[in-house]
């Protein structure tokens, strides 16, 4: 398997996680210039905005810690668009930044670690 179907299987395995967990997905693969987000799923008043890292178990990093100051500013920025685009009000909503570190072996998934809340936008601001 290349990297990129790797990476598909992990954000698909992640889909189902949270739809098991009674979530909607609503979009997957979000694009801005710049930015991506990999998956956007909502529960009750939560909105959530999932970064998925898929890595093998014998990688020397997480795919938490691969989610460095400047791809948590992207993922928040990708955010704001999309519920511009969309007509999601911050008002109506409460928005979570979360990572779904998946680990596989074999090309087989074994763990998926999901973190909610890893990140939020207290030291990202419009301008920095």
């Amino acid at each position: 398997m290349t990297a990129s179907e790797i990476g598909v299987m992990g954000e698909n395995a992640v889909c189902e996680y949270l739809q098991a967990l009674g979530y909607q997905i609503i979009k997957k693969n979000f694009r801005i210039r710049g930015g991506e987000i990999d998956i956007i799923a909502v529960k009750a008043d939560e909105l959530c905005f999932v970064e998925v890292k898929t890595r093998n178990l014998n990688s020397l990093a997480t795919g938490a810690e691969a989610v460095n100051y400047r791809k948590k500013k992207l993922v928040i920025k990708t955010a704001h668009c999309f519920c511009e685009k969309y007509h999601f009000d911050e008002d109506d909503w409460y928005f979570r930044y979360d990572i779904a570190d998946v680990t596989t072996k074999n090309n087989k998934i074994i763990n998926i670690d999901y973190l909610e809340n890893a990140f939020d936008e207290t030291d990202f601001h419009e301008n920095s």
